[in-house]
C-alpha cells in the first residue's frame, strides 16, 4: 500500500534531505510532490518554508488500468483451468524524459569534504568586503563569522560561518546570489581595480556543487542503458556549467541547455557518435 509524508524545510532540496533520514530511503525509492515552494522574501526577510510530500511502498494499480485484465467469470466446477502462454522475459521499457529533483545526497555519494582554501587575507578589498558584510548582516539580524580568502588573484572568496545560516542562502542560493551581487557591487564601486567576489554559506555552494555532479554521472547511467534523453530541474547559469562539465568527456552523451531564464534547463542526450 502507497504511503506518504508531508515535510517542511527552508528549500525543497532540505525538506527531501530530511525526509529521506527520517524514512532510511534513497532517492530513488521515493516520489516527490511539492505542497509549497519557499519563499524567500528580499533578502531573506518574509521567507516561508518549502512543503514536500513524499510518497513510498508499492504502487497498487487498479484492475481496470492493467494491461490484458481479463473479466471476472463466474466460478464453474466443470470448467478446466485455462493455461496461460509463458511469456519471455522483456526488457525494461526505456523511460520518458524525466524532470530530476536536485538531488540529496545517498549512501553511493561520497562524505562532503570542504576545500583548502589557505590562509585568510587582510588586504584593502578584504576590509571593504568585511565592512559591507557586517552592516548588511546586523540589518538581517543574522550573527555570521565572515572569513576572506585569495584563491589567485582578483577573486575573493568570502565563506559566512555560523548556525542557522539559511535565511542568507535562500532558496536554491537565490539570497546568497543576491548579496554577493551587493557585496561585489559595493567593493568594486571604491575603485583600486576590479576583483571577483565569491560569496558562500555553510558550504552551500561546494556542496552543491558535488550533489550536481553526482547528479550528472546518474543520469548519464540511465540515458546511455535506456538511450533516452533525460531533461533536469531548471537550474541557473552556473549550476548548468557544472552539469555541463561534468559530463563534457563522458562516452555516450551529449548535453545542451534549452528555454528560457529563470526556467532554463539541461538536456542529457545519448549520443552514438561519442560512444
Amino acid at each position: 500500500m502507497r504511503e506518504y509524508i508531508d515535510v517542511t524545510g527552508k528549500t525543497e532540496e532540505e525538506a527531501v534531505s530530511k525526509a529521506l533520514e527520517k524514512l532510511g530511503m534513497d532517492r530513488d525509492d521515493v516520489s516527490v510532490e511539492i505542497l509549497e515552494r519557499a519563499k524567500s522574501g528580499f533578502l531573506g526577510l518574509g521567507s516561508s518554508p518549502a512543503k514536500v510530500r513524499i510518497s513510498y511502498g508499492p504502487e497498487e494499480t487498479p484492475a481496470a488500468q492493467q494491461p490484458h485484465a481479463a473479466p471476472a467469470r463466474e466460478h464453474s466446477p466443470e470448467a478446466k483451468p485455462e493455461k496461460k502462454p509463458v511469456k519471455k522475459a522483456e526488457r525494461p521499457a526505456a523511460p520518458a524524459a524525466v524532470e530530476t529533483l536536485a538531488p540529496a545526497r545517498t549512501k553511493e555519494e561520497k562524505a562532503f569534504v570542504p576545500a583548502d582554501n589557505g590562509e585568510e587575507v587582510d588586504d584593502e578589498k578584504a576590509q571593504a568586503i568585511k565592512t559591507f558584510l557586517t552592516g548588511l548582516l546586523e540589518q538581517m539580524e543574522c550573527s555570521a563569522e565572515i572569513r576572506v580568502y585569495l584563491p589567485e588573484k582578483g577573486r575573493y572568496k568570502v565563506i559566512l560561518e555560523g548556525r542557522s545560516l539559511g535565511a542568507l542562502i535562500g532558496r536554491r542560493g537565490e539570497t546568497l546570489d543576491a548579496i554577493q551581487q551587493l557585496t561585489s557591487y559595493c567593493v568594486n564601486r571604491s575603485g583600486g581595480g576590479r576583483v571577483r567576489v565569491q560569496l558562500d554559506a555553510e558550504n552551500y555552494r561546494e556542496k552543491r556543487e558535488q550533489s550536481l555532479q553526482h547528479l550528472a554521472r546518474k543520469v548519464a547511467g540511465k540515458v546511455v542503458k535506456y538511450r533516452r534523453s533525460v531533461t533536469l530541474e531548471p537550474m541557473n547559469a552556473y549550476e548548468r556549467h557544472v552539469i555541463h562539465t561534468a559530463l563534457q568527456e563522458v562516452p555516450g552523451v551529449t548535453t545542451y541547455s534549452t528555454g528560457t531564464e529563470p526556467n532554463r534547463r539541461v538536456i542529457v542526450s545519448y549520443d552514438r557518435e561519442k560512444r
